[in-house]
């Protein structure tokens, strides 16, 4: 075999090999330049990586503020327990995704298998309770209600159990003082989210994987204040994660303790009375439907007047929002959001609309005085009143001949107020308006705050409605199409109004505007809208902020950060009217329609002031409301499908001043026996080490039954709205 010589070679070799050289030179080039890049251009920051890659951080929960209420009594704490999570991580790096250790630990626990895997699987759109909405990194507890013995268990048969931990946890409590509920002003808390924990990056309130916080009530508001800052003690480990040293260390900040101008006291009384006059009015029968009245959800507020203060508020339905620690059962997920549920979720107080019914009248009054009508005047009060060919009745159907304003306030009288405002609606145009025109009832109203927000410190209020001209235009204009489409003019009944609607349903008709001066028709109101209204009558005309807030006090009681009240504005009336309101309203309780509940009531020590309602709802049994003042406090009830307002509400509402104000039956006072004796500026004491020396608070109990003359009616029936 013979060698070819040097000379011998072809050109396409020769081409071949400059192209292999080229493409050699052109690897080592690229290959030395990325190495420079990453060793030189960028080595630091690629050194700073891979240090971090051997730095493992263990995180120390900061503890959560304690929420008390106005003398120190937690409402809202921590307790140590043995808590059980797992660590979804290491599951998945099991070949069963960590099915074996799961029913290894459910029998532990004494729990169902499918119980334990629904507790650690991820939340989404299609994945119903339990499941975890944390960040998929956490730890996700199992049980907060782990024994001593399950948890050695655990800890001492840790190869059965890879991912799984048992250790002693501060976990919330929510303490129920004298059995006091107060769910939906507190709140509850549920894990942080990994989208939250990204929006919240660059805040000054960062979030960590590890954190709970708060999801409705006051644990939402003042979330930041109570959840304190996470301890990171940060570790040097080797690659084989071996710890070499201790990098950093952040200690845990333990969060603020808020204190609340809630009463525990006079909470278990509000809450107690307010089921007691829904389990009551379930007793009485219904003549308009045949049936007993359902009373199936109400709200009662205490506020102080001259703060705005809240002092007590309750919402029924309820649920204990020791439900939600730990994780919230399947079971206890489906009793307070299923079909059936009714929804204890809600805070009625504040989420809860509804007609207003005959309360409304303190704003058509004024709004009468303001367009010109003088409130001492003489106005007819017949047994109805006709619009066009449609006739609205007094309730039950008494008349009362002529009236002034105030008599017309203490005896709720409709038909004066039915006249006044067609007489407006006609000044205004009618069904033709003129272009600018005056609209009294329904611009008082917006004065006085309806259609807005009060400004509680609570979340997700809502503003209720006022139905002014500008509102019809836009419920029309979102439901024309529909009208359209259903409406007949020779149709049955539904079918006509849909046609009308169609035509004509953005106009003002004169039966709306008479409608509305008695807070019926469209209009809806929430309860603290109304108790923020009231109590500045009671004030002198001051609309405030509701406040649930008193003072944030650091966990060593250093460092005090008063929550002052705030004022959004004035009432849309002079002095001269607020008096003769005042005075009317006090007459509701001694000749008008709430009489009959307050005999014997001690007129001269506490002036009481009331004013009764009972709304018409389409489809529903009659909503009751019973709003009232003192010079220190105003306390507003509402009862769904409950009744008449002083028939199922105002009973309660007089057994809730007793007990504020220490009477007995007959108006005997007791200052011993007196809740709140006197408006309370003073803050709780709280110790260095966080200890707070809180009274002990006894759960309420009720006075006995007994009948007395002294509760009915004296001199001529009025009407018992």
């Amino acid at each position: 075999m013979s060698n070819i010589p040097e000379t011998g070679r072809t050109p396409r070799v020769q081409i071949r090999l400059v192209i292999i050289q080229v493409l050699v030179f052109s690897l080592l080039l690229t290959l030395g330049g990325r190495l420079w890049y990453l060793q030189i251009r960028n080595g630091e920051e690629y050194t700073d990586e891979a240090k971090n890659n051997h730095v493992q951080q263990v995180v120390q929960p900061a503890v959560r503020g304690a929420i008390l209420d106005a003398r120190g009594i937690p409402l809202a704490d921590n307790e140590t327990r043995l808590v059980v999570s797992a660590s979804r991580t290491e599951l998945m790096k099991m070949k069963d995704d960590g099915k074996g250790v799961l029913t290894r630990l459910a029998a532990v626990l004494g729990m169902k298998p499918n119980e334990v895997m629904g507790k650690v699987r991820l939340c989404d759109a299609k994945t119903p309770q339990p499941c975890w909405n944390g960040s998929p990194y956490q730890p996700i507890p199992v049980t907060d209600e782990a024994t001593t013995q399950q948890a050695l268990q655990i800890r001492e048969r840790a190869e059965d159990f890879p991912g799984i931990t048992a250790e002693p946890t501060a976990v919330r409590r929510y303490t129920g003082p004298g059995k006091t509920n107060t769910a939906q002003v507190l709140g509850y808390l549920s894990p942080v989210t990994d989208e939250e924990i990204i929006k919240a990056k660059d805040t000054d309130s960062p979030f960590l994987r590890s954190d709970q916080i708060g999801r409705s009530g006051i644990e939402r508001t003042y979330d930041k204040e109570l959840r304190g800052k996470a301890g990171v003690t940060r570790y040097e480990v080797d690659n084989l994660g071996r710890v070499i040293g201790q990098a950093a260390k952040d200690e845990a900040q333990p969060g603020a303790n808020l204190v609340t101008s809630i009463d525990a006291r006079v909470q278990a009384v509000a809450e107690y009375e307010l089921d007691l006059a829904m389990k009551t009015a379930r007793q009485e029968f219904d003549k308009n439907t045949d049936e007993n009245y359902k009373a199936d959800a109400g709200a009662v507020v205490v506020m102080e007047n001259k703060t705005g203060r809240i002092i007590s508020m309750a919402s029924q339905p309820t649920y204990d929002p020791n439900s939600w620690v730990g994780g919230i059962s399947a079971k206890d997920y489906a009793k307070l959001t299923g079909k059936d549920s009714n929804y204890p979720l809600l805070n009625r107080a504040i989420q809860g609309q509804a007609a207003p019914g005959s309360i409304f009248k303190v704003i058509s009054s004024t709004a009468s005085v303001n367009a010109g009508y003088p409130f001492d005047g003489d106005y007819p009060c017949p047994s109805s009143y006709s619009v066009g060919g449609q006739v609205f009745k007094n309730f039950e159907s008494k008349g009362y001949g002529s009236i002034s304003l105030g008599r017309a306030l203490e005896v709720s009288c409709d038909t004066v107020f039915y006249g006044i405002a067609h007489r407006e609606w006609q000044k205004d145009g009618g069904t033709k308006p003129k272009k600018h025109p005056n609209d009294w009832f329904y611009k008082t109203a917006h004065q006085f705050g309806l259609g807005k927000e009060t400004g509680i410190d609570l979340p997700n209020e809502v503003s209720g409605r006022v139905p002014d001209r500008q509102w019809k235009q836009r419920f029309w204009e979102a439901n024309k199409d529909g009208w359209c489409k259903q409406g007949k003019k020779n149709g049955d009944y539904v079918e006509k109004i849909a046609y009308e609607n169609c035509l004509e349903g953005n106009r003002m008709r004169a039966g709306d505007s008479v409608n509305y001066s008695i807070g019926q028709g469209d209009t809806l109101v929430t309860p603290i809208q109304m108790a923020t209204i009231y109590s500045a009558i009671a004030n002198g005309g001051t609309l405030f902020n509701p406040t649930i807030g008193k003072a944030v006090i650091s966990a060593d009681g250093k460092s005090v950060q008063e929550i002052k009240p705030k004022p959004h504005g004035r009432l849309p009336m002079n002095a001269e009217t607020r008096d003769q309101i005042d005075q009317a309203l006090a007459g509701v309780t001694t000749r008008g329609s709430a009489a009959w509940r307050f005999g014997g009531w001690p007129q001269d020590k506490i002036p009481m002031h009331a004013k009764t309602g009972t709304a018409e709802v389409y489809g529903k049994q009659t909503t009751s409301w019973f709003v009232s003042y003192t010079p220190d406090y105003t306390i507003i009830m509402t009862i769904a499908q409950g009744g008449t307002g002083s028939g199922a509400s105002g009973p309660a509402v007089r057994k809730i001043y007793e007990a504020m104000y220490g009477l007995d039956e007959k108006g005997g006072q007791d200052l011993k026996k007196a809740l709140l004796p006197a408006p309370q500026k003073a803050l709780p004491k709280i110790q260095p080490d966080g200890t707070i020396d809180a009274p002990e608070i006894k759960p309420y109990e009720p006075k006995e039954e007994s009948p007395d003359e002294t509760q009915q009616l004296a001199g001529p029936p009025a009407r018992r709205d």
